[in-house]
C-alpha cells in the first residue's frame, strides 16, 4: 500500500480518507497496513480511521476490540509522549476489506458534515497543554475503554464513544476547543447510556429470579 506522501499531505481529511478507502486490498487488511497506509500523518487521523468504522448503529462484531485497543494504545502513546506500539496479535489481525470498505463509506458521508462543522482556533483555550490537555488526554483514554467495552450487539453502544473519539481528535488536530468540548459531551452521554444499560439489565435479572423463586 504505497501512497504519494506530497499528496496526502496536501489533501482535506476526508480526500485522505478516500484515498485510504481506494487502497484498500482485495481480501483483508491489517491495522499495521492501515498504519503503514498513513504513517506521515497524526495519529489523530489513524483515531479518525478507526473511529469511523462506528458511525453505525451494530458495529462489526470483534472490530471494537481490536480497534478500540489501538486506540487506546495511541491514547497511552499521547500521554506519556512515547512512540506508538502495537503487538503482533493486534497490528497483523485480518480485517475482510469487504465489509470494511462498505462501513467506511457509509461514515465518510458523516466525516465530510463534521469536517464542515469544525472551526479551527476556536475556543482555543481548551486545546492547550498542561492541565488541559492533561485532562483532554485522559477523556480519549476514557473513550478508547468505553469502545472496547463488549455491548457491540446492543445499538449505539459503540457509536456513542466513537463520536467521543472523533470529536476530540478532530479538536485536536484542528485546534477546535469546541471539537474538543463536544467530544467531553459524548464521553458523559455515553456513560449515562452504559449506566442505563446495566441498570435495566440488572433490573431484568432481578425481576426473572423473582417470578422464578415464586
Amino acid at each position: 500500500m504505497n501512497h504519494d506522501i506530497e499528496f496526502l499531505a496536501k489533501t482535506s481529511l476526508g480526500e485522505k480518507l478516500e484515498t485510504v478507502i481506494k487502497n484498500l486490498p482485495g481480501k483483508e487488511i491489517t491495522l499495521i497496513e492501515i498504519l503503514d497506509s498513513i504513517g506521515h500523518d497524526s495519529l489523530m487521523f489513524l483515531t479518525l480511521f478507526l473511529s469511523l468504522v462506528f458511525l453505525v448503529p451494530v458495529s462489526i462484531p470483534g472490530v471494537s476490540t481490536i480497534f478500540g485497543s489501538a486506540i487506546l494504545l495511541i491514547g497511552i502513546s499521547r500521554l506519556f509522549d512515547r512512540k506508538l506500539w502495537l503487538p503482533k496479535q493486534i497490528a497483523h489481525r485480518t480485517i475482510p476489506s469487504e465489509k470494511l470498505t462498505a462501513v467506511l463509506n457509509r461514515a465518510l458521508v458523516w466525516f465530510r458534515r463534521l469536517e464542515r462543522f469544525s472551526r479551527p482556533y476556536r475556543f482555543s483555550s481548551i486545546t492547550r497543554e498542561g492541565k488541559v490537555g492533561l485532562f483532554n488526554k485522559l477523556s480519549y483514554i476514557f473513550a478508547a475503554v468505553m469502545l472496547m467495552v463488549p455491548f457491540g450487539f446492543i445499538p449505539f453502544s459503540n457509536t456513542l464513544p466513537a463520536l467521543a473519539l472523533i470529536f476530540l481528535a478532530v479538536g485536536v488536530m484542528q485546534k477546535d476547543g469546541g471539537c474538543i468540548f463536544i467530544g467531553h459531551l459524548s464521553n458523559l452521554v455515553t456513560v449515562i447510556y452504559f449506566s442505563a444499560l446495566i441498570a435495566g439489565g440488572g433490573m431484568t435479572i432481578f425481576e426473572g429470579l423473582r417470578f422464578i423463586s415464586g
